[in-house]
């Protein structure tokens, strides 16, 4: 499997490592079991910081495209391939668009509806 990353694109890198490893697996070139790199060999391999790498990581692992062993290492996991096609970002986006027009043809204010959403964001975070 070779990642290849663009600074230059406007997608940020962990975006692009994510894509790119379910790629991989969607593709075959991984299978259910294969090992990954260590958080720090990819970002030494990559030129990137380990906080980008393990980002990607853990929004893999969150999606169980990948699974972590403890000291053992990461490996793919026995159910990437079917996960792979599961898109948290977009069903995420799909319900706050529902959502927000329903409040808009409430009459409620785009001002009101960011600060309602702050303010749960921010209760969430006490």
């Amino acid at each position: 499997m070779e990642i290849i990353v663009n600074i230059d694109d406007p997608i940020p890198l962990f975006a692009q490592l994510v894509a790119q490893i379910k790629q991989a697996i969607a593709s075959d070139s991984k299978k259910p079991g294969d090992p990954l790199p260590s958080i720090r060999q990819l970002a030494n391999d990559l030129e990137l910081n380990s906080k980008t790498v393990a980002k990607a990581y853990r929004l893999l692992e969150r999606d169980a495209v990948i699974q972590t062993r403890g000291y053992r290492g990461t490996f793919v996991h026995p159910d990437a391939k079917a996960n792979c096609s599961i898109d948290l970002n977009a069903w995420v986006n799909q319900q706050l668009s529902v959502s927000i027009s329903s409040f808009r043809n409430a009459g409620v204010t785009d001002s009101e509806i960011r600060i309602a959403f702050a303010n749960l964001m921010n209760e969430r975070n006490k």
